[in-house]
C-alpha cells in the first residue's frame, strides 16, 4: 500500500510503499524525489554569497544552522574568521533555531499521534522566537543572516511592539509589549526566564500521559550499534545512549566556552528520543542565556573589515572611490574563493548537517554537496518498522523529524 505523499503525517512529500500482512508491516520502501529542488546544482551556478538564501530553504525549520555550515565552509577556504561578537551571535541563534525546530517537532509529532493541544502551546513560543528572527533579518523564516566573515548586522536596540488593533486593545496590549520595552537582548532575557516553565507545560501534557507512552514506548527501538551503522546523528543517535554531539566533540563558534549537558536516552525508542529533544530545549535555553549575558557586556564588530567579503559602509563609499568599486564588485561578481576543498559541519537540530565545498578559484563553487541528517535517517526506515503496526509507522516518521527540503536537495 502507498503511505503518502498526501498523508498528513508524511511530512510533505514522502511516499512509503509498504508491504503489509494485515496490520503488520513486512517491508517499507521509502520513495523520495517528489520534491527535488536541485539546491546543490543551483548553488554551483551562482556566486558564493548568493546561495546563502538557498540554505535557509533546505531544512526550513533549522534555517540559520544550515547557513552556518555553508558559511563556515567558505570561511575555511578563504582563511578568514568572524569576530568574537559575531561568533557569540551565531552560537545564540543556532540555539534559538534548535528550540524553534524542537517546538515544531514536539507539536507536529504529538499531532501525528492524536494530541492536538501541544501543537497550539508550542506555536505560542515559536512566535516569540520568530519575532527575534524578524528583528535581525527582516524575515521570520528565511533569514540569510549569517555571512562569510560574520553576520549581516548587529543586534537591534529596540524590539518592534504590538500596536492597537481590533484584536489587541488596552491592558492586553500592555501585557503583550511588556518584554519589548528594551533591546533584543533584554527581550531574550525575559524569554529565557519564562521558557523552562513552558517546557514544563509540554511535559505535563505528554511525558506521563498514558496514551502518549503507549504510542511511543518500545516503538522503533534503535540499538547503539545499528544507529552508528546507519550513520545516524543528533537525537536519533543520542536517544540510543551515544553522547555524540559536534558542539562538544568538535567545537565550533563559541561552544567550547558554553556550559551545557548532552542528554542521552537509554532504550533508543521513540519515547527516549522525545525526552532527549525536550531536554535539549532546556539546554539550549541555558546556552542562549550565557550568550545574552556575554553580548550585553561586550560590544564590538560583527563583520570582518575586509572589502572583498564585506560591503563598506555608506560613509566609506561616499569618501573613498576604491570602497565604492569594492561595493559594486561584491554585489555583482561576488568574490573569488581560493582553490581547494573543505568540509564544514554543524550540530543542526536534526543531526549533523555538513557542507562539502570545492572551489577552483572562481567566484562560484565548483561543487557543493550537502550532508543532510534526514537523508541518512530515512534510509533506515525499513530496518526499524518491520514487525510494527501501520500506526507505528506514523510514530517512526515523526521521531525521525524529517524535512524534505534537505532530504531531497
Amino acid at each position: 500500500m502507498n503511505f503518502g505523499p498526501q498523508h498528513p503525517a508524511a511530512h510533505g512529500v514522502l511516499r512509503l510503499v509498504l508491504e503489509m500482512d494485515g496490520e503488520t508491516v513486512v517491508r517499507a520502501d521509502p520513495h523520495i524525489g517528489l520534491l527535488h529542488r536541485g539546491t546543490e546544482k543551483l548553488a554551483e551556478s551562482k556566486p558564493f554569497n548568493q546561495s546563502i538564501g538557498y540554505m535557509d530553504r533546505l531544512d526550513y525549520v533549522s534555517m540559520m544552522c544550515n547557513e552556518h555550515a555553508y558559511v563556515r565552509a567558505i570561511e575555511n577556504l578563504m582563511g578568514i574568521e568572524a569576530p568574537v561578537r559575531a561568533q557569540y551571535i551565531r552560537t545564540m541563534f543556532d540555539e534559538i533555531t534548535r528550540i524553534l525546530n524542537h517546538l515544531m517537532w514536539v507539536g507536529s509529532n504529538a499531532l501525528d499521534l492524536g494530541a492536538m493541544a501541544v501543537f497550539l502551546y508550542a506555536f505560542r513560543e515559536r512566535e516569540e522566537l520568530m519575532d527575534v528572527y524578524e528583528a535581525v533579518s527582516g524575515a521570520r523564516m528565511h533569514a540569510a543572516y549569517y555571512r562569510p566573515g560574520g553576520v549581516y548586522r548587529d543586534l537591534p536596540e529596540q524590539m518592534s511592539k504590538y500596536r492597537e488593533s481590533p484584536w489587541h486593545k488596552g491592558g492586553d496590549l500592555k501585557r503583550l509589549n511588556a518584554w519589548r520595552e528594551g533591546s533584543m537582548l533584554d527581550y531574550l532575557t525575559e524569554f529565557t526566564n519564562d521558557f523552562p516553565a513552558r517546557v514544563d507545560e509540554y511535559e505535563s501534557l505528554l511525558t506521563n500521559n498514558r496514551i502518549w507512552k503507549q504510542r511511543t514506548v518500545g516503538i522503533g527501538v534503535v540499538d547503539p550499534e545499528r544507529a552508528q551503522g546507519w550513520g545516524m546523528t543528533g537525537a536519533m543517535l543520542r536517544g540510543s545512549g551515544i553522547a555524540w554531539d559536534l558542539r562538544k566533540k568538535q567545537p565550533y563558534a563559541m561552544y567550547d566556552k558554553m556550559d551545557f549537558d548532552i542528554p542521552v536516552g537509554v532504550n533508543g525508542d521513540c519515547y527516549d528520543r522525545y525526552l532527549v529533544r525536550v531536554e535539549e530545549m532546556r539546554q539550549s535555553n541555558r546556552i542562549i542565556r550565557q550568550c545574552v549575558d556575554w553580548l550585553k557586556a561586550n560590544p564590538g564588530p560583527v563583520m570582518v573589515q575586509n572589502y572583498k567579503v564585506a560591503p563598506p559602509s555608506r560613509v566609506e563609499m561616499k569618501n573613498d572611490m576604491e570602497a565604492l568599486i569594492h561595493h559594486f564588485k561584491l554585489f555583482t561578481e561576488g568574490y573569488g574563493v581560493p582553490a581547494g576543498e573543505t568540509y564544514a559541519a554543524v550540530e543542526a537540530p536534526k543531526g549533523e548537517f555538513g557542507c562539502y565545498l570545492v572551489s577552483d578559484g572562481a567566484n562560484k563553487p565548483f561543487r557543493v554537496h550537502l550532508r543532510a541528517p534526514g537523508f541518512a535517517h530515512l534510509s533506515s526506515m525499513d530496518a526499524f518498522v518491520r514487525g510494527h503496526m501501520l500506526a507505528d509507522v506514523v510514530a517512526m516518521i515523526g521521531t525521525y523529524d524529517l524535512v524534505f527540503g534537505e532530504v531531497d536537495r
